[in-house]
């Protein structure tokens, strides 16, 4: 366990090395969530993400033994480059087992930092289980990506800048990303220790909520996933340390689909011109997902980094237009015969959509012989834009299907 005097001495330690994020108010997202919305930018940290406060923390307090010794850790990205950087600085040698699927842009910003890079495994818990092996073969000391006092206590000054905030210190309700546990630990020991009333709220991608399965079951237990736009906090199964705290300070942990991770991730980028990645993007994904429970109240989001892979972006934010109803595929089963094709766009030209894409399917079709099928890609206004286009379509005699998984 750690307490409200262990986040004011990693302040202390690590204040002049950190960005302090600003807390920024939202409008737009507030008439939109029906509650005073704020976002705290972690997204503006050096190495674009909060990570790096319980990296430093944690290298800060080591003995000139262990710094001579070096450290190892294991991490899909945003824990790797907060280590690299900091022990950079310090004149600390640093050794990153990563993923073998972790993308590029990940790899090559933690080496740059400094750090040796090794590629091992298919998934974090790989990587981990390698990068212990090495700490002991190399005599290296770990850093932990979540579960361990120090790393908690670094996170937990995010708590503390809420605090000294104007716009954040009477926040009624934190809302923070959860993966392993270290962020939502050390910012609920704070905040909670200076006021027990406010609520901390912790929030995982449905397809790996290891928090809540730990919860669950009285203890971190392992779970199976299939992957996430959120793979910043797609972690198999919670720390030790972590659920303590999580269990005696935390609220309620919640759970956001992909779909509205990725209409979140749209939202920020088109509303408040942030970019987040998929877990910095979780808090709002769940303040418009459970909007009762946030009804009218102060609420303060944590957006925890940055570093998407502009690789994949395009598709999150196609996901996101997608669940918004502001695109739309159709396939429209056309006779075909001239002029069959103009017939449907001026059903689309009366009702004010613009075309984004046209595919004739003439030679992989399975329409019968005499018509073929033709997948229309509409910019939309909404979800009831796409009814009328669809009822008109079959009014018209069309046959007509929505490809909802194109996308």
């Amino acid at each position: 366990m750690i307490f409200k005097q262990d986040v004011e001495t990693a302040y202390n330690l690590i204040h002049e090395h950190i960005a302090q994020t600003p807390v920024v108010y939202s409008h737009t997202l507030s008439k939109l969530c029906g509650c005073h919305t704020l976002f705290k930018l972690e997204n503006l940290q050096m190495t674009g993400a909060f990570k790096e406060r319980g990296a430093l923390n944690k290298l800060l307090n080591l003995s000139a033994s262990e710094r001579a010794s070096g450290v190892i850790t294991a991490s899909a990205g945003n824990h790797a480059q907060g280590v690299a950087y900091h022990a950079q600085r310090l004149g600390i040698r640093a050794k990153i087992v990563m993923p073998a699927g972790t993308p590029l842009i990940k790899v090559v910003s933690t080496q740059e930092y400094g750090a040796e890079v090794v590629l091992h495994g298919e998934s974090f818990d790989d990587a981990y289980q390698h990068a212990r092996e090495l700490e002991a073969e190399e005599k290296r000391v770990f850093v932990h990506p979540f579960d361990d006092p120090l790393v908690i206590a670094g996170q937990g000054t995010i708590g503390l800048e809420l605090i000294s905030d104007p716009k954040g210190r009477d926040a009624e309700v934190v809302v923070c990303p959860i993966g392993g546990g270290g962020l939502i630990s050390g910012i609920a020991v704070y905040l909670k220790e200076i006021n027990p009333s406010i609520q901390i709220i912790g929030v995982q991608a449905a397809s790996c909520p290891s928090m809540q399965a730990a919860l669950q079951h009285g203890g971190p237990v392992f779970i199976q996933h299939t992957g996430s736009l959120a793979d910043g906090i797609a972690v198999k199964q919670a720390g030790t340390i972590t659920y303590s705290i999580v269990r005696r300070y935390v609220d309620e942990v919640l759970t956001v689909e992909e779909d509205e991770i990725a209409n979140a991730v749209l939202l920020l980028l088109e509303i408040e011109k942030i970019v987040v990645e998929g877990a910095g993007a979780v808090p709002l994904a769940a303040i418009l997902k459970y909007r009762d429970r946030f009804a009218g109240k102060k609420v303060m989001s944590i957006l925890s980094g940055g570093n998407i892979d502009v690789n994949i972006l395009h598709r999150i934010i196609t996901r996101g237009l997608s669940v918004a109803g502001r695109i739309v595929e159709f396939t429209v089963r056309l006779r075909d015969v001239p002029g069959a094709l103009t017939a449907v766009l001026e059903i689309f030209k009366r009702l004010q959509t613009n075309i984004l894409d046209i595919v004739h399917h003439r030679f992989d079709s399975i329409a019968p012989i005499g018509f073929v099928d033709v997948s229309i890609t509409l910019e939309t206004k909404g979800h009831s834009h796409i009814n009328d286009i669809r009822q008109a379509l079959e009014q018209s005699g069309y046959r007509v299907e929505e490809n909802r998984n194109c996308l």
